[in-house]
């Protein structure tokens, strides 16, 4: 078993860097946990100000803001793996793999890729 979580501990996918973009609540509460830190099709890493249970299965929501003010919810389970004291002070990292995501959770890596990328050909036009 600890074989397979340090396969799991450690990263092999790109993961893109999204710091106090969006905030991620529990599913049936509500109730806001931290914020995204980085994402990727596997799992995510979530900043919290206090650190979370590990092996612990979680029901979690992000709410994606629409053009016209909506908010539209990403609902997704996924197990926190790992969770340690950030850099900043009253801060902690954690990572989760996904155990169950709907098709907009991809879509939603896909617009974030796209919003936080930079194409130096498009800054030069």
């Amino acid at each position: 078993m600890d074989g397979d979580l340090i396969m799991f501990t450690d990263r092999k996918i790109e993961r893109h860097q999204l710091p106090y973009f969006l905030q991620v609540f529990n599913r049936f509460t509500d109730k806001p946990i931290g914020y995204l830190g980085n994402i990727s099709s596997e799992g995510l890493m979530l900043v919290s100000q206090l650190p979370l249970m590990i092996d612990v299965d979680f029901e979690l929501r992000l709410k994606i803001p629409g053009p016209e003010g909506d908010v539209h919810a990403v609902d997704f389970s996924a197990t926190c793996l790992w969770s340690h004291e950030d850099i900043n002070p009253r801060h902690y990292d954690s990572g989760f793999i996904l155990l169950q995501a709907p098709a907009e959770y991809g879509q939603l890596i896909v617009a974030l890729l796209q919003y936080f990328s930079f194409d130096p050909l498009q800054a030069s036009a």
